[in-house]
């Protein structure tokens, strides 16, 4: 039975590894400290987070989520630790809440590896406190429990490790928002947020989801698409621009004022004891693209915590093992005879059995959500579509500017054969960078330099053709600012189409025209907005959102032209103004740390597979499959000749 706890009740805990679980209305740092019998933090390398997250008998997060699940195994911990703290923290972002009263109260959750919850703890009451003790698991006379602390910190992380005798507290909590912002550049876009009952419908008889229950889905807030996921901060709008001097638009077009419904029954219930039939918009949702929307975040959710739970009952195999070795070993007579090899054989025979177990359950899930997948990708609209869908061939020109945008696939090494969308939300929250330099991932090591250059503008391509696809007739334009011409091959779908707001920018003059132009534009909107006189803005301002494509970055560029890049990427998205960088991360840190707020405020993505972005979740390294166009295709050049005949005639 769980013990809901509440500030200053402790609890007994049942077992020594265990998972502590953390959810928040936004992203948290989650981090935890080893104390002695008295509380006391003996250094740095008795403090677990983002920047340094394993000790022994203890892992947390690497990264900023709004969920978290950390690891604790209290036999493993050292002899003199008898207190483990866990510290939640709200990062420090821009445009991120600065107070834990501005966002849901954290809920935390002691459960086994099984994910049965032993005790849980909601931090209510909190105001200006911006970091907080959440509670502490602490050895009593042999036996470890679990207290709810709440303790929160106005001053925030610094403060909190003071308060528990940490010696540099304020370097130290500097270095760990470091690690969280370096974080943010390799992060998956966050999914819509929960409906309170999970609002997915599973038919009755069908399997369950990885955590025992229905698929947790979205609700929308105040109706409509979802503009404020709950793993990440709001999502800024970037107003409709006046058409003809009329008054700026700050409400989302799809804004509704009620709860979406739920889908319609459009497949018979399971028989008992058989899978359920997928159904391509099984979600809530107001509209069928809003429903698959939530249905492919909803399949990347059970992806995620079908592995997680795998991996994490493969890790308890190898550790029972591991202990029953070491217990069969340190007995002599077990050292005499065949006894220590009989033991041997069948400690691994546990292992293979439990987790060849686990294995059969994430095949039965792998291929539930394979044959959802091949369900609800022919039925996706293009904006969410892969370039072999056959959706692009009866292409037209839209009129709405659609929820979201696909910008390639995921998959983890466990489910190589299952593949999900990855959608990013419109208006972009932010801009790109396609990392044309030499990673960590096999793909990268067997493709030369030059090849990858080449690929990482042919991606920028890629995605610049589907926005232009996917947006009204003129409700978007596209630059692209090419220093030294290297990206004409790449570029030439675009520019024989006609359908660039100009040529590419080449030479200091280009660059720095191009750079005038589009600052110009932003503070003109932004003064449009503070003084409320949208009627003021020139009639030669372009109305439509803008991309910035910028090849070869830095060369090219003096210190001026680096400055107001970084404004465009602060201050653009708000505006409509969006920047996509192709460019060697290496090349680009000859400006030493000027530019890392540059890098850590875009999204990063390769032109080839790479396994660097992570799940808001639990953290797996998914690996990241770039968009393409089928061999021999003519479907890029034809879709971009109709964008822009629509452009021509203003409409489809």
């Amino acid at each position: 039975m769980t013990a809901e706890l509440v500030r200053g009740q402790n609890h007994t805990l049942p077992q020594t590894r265990l998972e502590i679980r953390v959810s928040a209305g936004t992203p948290v740092v989650a981090g935890a400290t080893l104390g002695d019998e008295h509380g006391t933090v003996h250094g740095v390398e008795w403090i677990a987070h983002p920047g340094s997250p394993q000790l022994p008998g203890l892992e947390v997060s690497r990264q900023a989520a709004a969920e978290h699940r950390l690891a604790v195994d209290l036999d493993a911990l050292a002899e003199a630790v008898h207190r483990v703290t866990v510290l939640l923290a709200l990062p420090l972002q821009a445009g991120g809440p600065t107070r834990f009263g501005a966002v849901a109260s954290p809920f935390v959750a002691v459960t086994g590896l099984d994910g049965a919850e032993i005790a849980t703890f909601t931090l209510t009451g909190l105001d200006t406190e911006s970091a907080v003790t959440a509670l502490e698991l602490y050895r009593r006379q042999g036996a470890w429990k679990v207290r709810a602390v709440g303790q929160g910190y106005a001053d925030g992380l610094a403060a909190m490790l003071a308060d528990q005798g940490v010696t540099g507290a304020a370097e130290l909590a500097r270095s760990i928002q470091e690690a969280v912002a370096r974080g943010l550049a390799r992060s998956v876009a966050p999914p819509p947020p929960r409906a309170p009952e999970g609002g997915r419908v599973r038919h009755a008889g069908g399997p369950a989801s990885p955590q025992g229950g229905g698929r947790p889905q979205a609700t929308p807030q105040p109706g409509g698409p979802l503009d404020e996921p709950s793993c990440a901060p709001t999502t800024p709008v970037a107003p409709a621009m006046p058409s003809a001097g009329g008054p700026i638009d700050y409400a989302h077009p799809r804004r509704e004022a009620t709860a979406p419904p739920p889908p319609p029954p459009t497949a018979p219930p399971a028989q008992p004891g058989r899978p359920a039939t997928p159904v391509a918009g099984d979600a809530t949702g107001w509209s069928m693209e809003e429903r698959l929307y939530n249905q492919v975040w909803g399949m990347f959710e059970d992806l995620a915590r079908a592995t997680a739970a795998y991996r994490s009952a493969v890790d308890f195999a190898e550790s029972r093992m591991d202990q029953e070795l070491e217990r069969t070993l340190s007995d002599p007579r077990s050292r005499i005879g065949g006894a220590g090899d009989r033991a041997r054989e069948q400690a691994r025979a546990k292992r293979d059995e439990l987790a060849g177990r686990a294995r059969e359950a994430l095949d039965r899930d792998l291929a539930q959500l394979a044959a959802e997948a091949a369900v609800v990708e022919p039925a996706l609209p293009a904006a969410y579509a892969g370039w072999d869908n056959p959706v692009w061939h009866g292409y037209r020109v839209p009129m709405e500017i659609p929820m979201a945008l696909r910008i390639g696939d995921l998959h983890l090494p466990e489910s190589a054969g299952v593949s999900i969308p990855l959608l990013v939300r419109l208006p972009l929250e932010r801009g790109m960078w396609i990392d044309s330099g030499r990673t960590a991932s096999e793909a990268a090591a067997l493709t030369g330099s030059d090849q990858l250059r080449r690929l990482a503008m042919d991606s920028a391509v890629l995605h610049a053709a589907r926005m232009l696809a996917v947006y009204p007739p003129n409700e978007f334009s596209v630059h692209v600012i090419d220093p030294a011409g290297s990206g004409a091959a790449a570029l030439a779908p675009l520019v024989g189409a006609g359908v660039l707001a100009s040529p590419p920018a080449s030479g200091p003059g280009g660059v720095s025209s191009v750079l005038a132009r589009l600052t110009r534009r932003v503070d003109l909107v932004q003064m449009a907005i503070r003084a409320g006189a949208s009627d003021a803005l020139p009639s030669d301002l372009d109305p439509a959102e803008q991309l910035l494509i910028v090849n070869d970055f830095p060369h090219g560029f003096d210190d001026r032209a680096v400055t107001q890049l970084r404004y465009l990427a602060d201050e653009g998205p708000s505006v409509g103004v969006h920047l996509m960088m192709v460019a060697d991360r290496e090349d680009a840190s000859a400006y030493g740390p000027v530019l890392d707020p540059l890098w850590r405020s875009l999204l990063r993505v390769t032109p080839v597979a790479d396994d660097h972005l992570a799940d808001p979740w639990v953290g797996h390294a998914w690996t990241y499959e770039p968009p393409a166009t089928p061999p021999g295709s003519r479907v890029l050049e034809q879709v971009l000749e109709r964008v822009a005949a629509a452009r021509r005639t203003g409409h489809r």
